[in-house]
């Protein structure tokens, strides 16, 4: 499958029943997680849920490493 198919797979997929994840905490806003089909993941922020960015299994992979490798540590 192309990316774009992908892609076009992905935001067309029904996610209203969704199982939402966050950290655990008490804080009124946070970043919500769901893992979908196929190894997708939808991010959203609790204070604006209709707001849904989708990710395919490689953008996630990329973005869990590259974390795990210190690419988005903020610099002093």
């Amino acid at each position: 499958m192309s990316a774009a198919a992908e892609k076009e797979w992905l935001y067309a997929l029904d996610i209203s029943d969704a199982t939402w994840q966050r950290a655990p905490g008490d804080s009124e806003e946070a970043v919500e997680i769901a893992f979908l089909e196929r190894g997708a993941v939808a991010m959203r922020n609790s204070t604006d849920p209709d707001v849904v960015l989708r990710y395919t299994e490689a953008e996630w992979r990329a973005f869990v490493l590259g974390a795990r490798d210190g690419e988005f540590d903020l610099q002093p």
